[in-house]
């Protein structure tokens, strides 16, 4: 039992010792995985529709 308790009072101290990020760096980084995901969506779709549109001239 004194090891379980050992290890969670070891965390508990590496948890202190963490650098929490600022709320700015957050949001700043969520901003940047919202607009690369709306970038990426937008790519997909068009290569997507690329696509459709050959393989429908293929198909003919």
């Amino acid at each position: 039992m004194a090891k379980v308790v050992n290890f969670f009072k070891d965390c508990a101290h590496e948890l202190k010792l963490v650098v929490w990020p600022t709320k700015e760096q957050v949001w700043s980084s969520v901003k940047v995985v919202v607009v690369s995901t709306i970038v990426v969506s937008v790519i997909l779709g068009a290569l997507d529709l690329g696509f459709t549109a050959l393989f429908r001239l293929l198909m003919k």
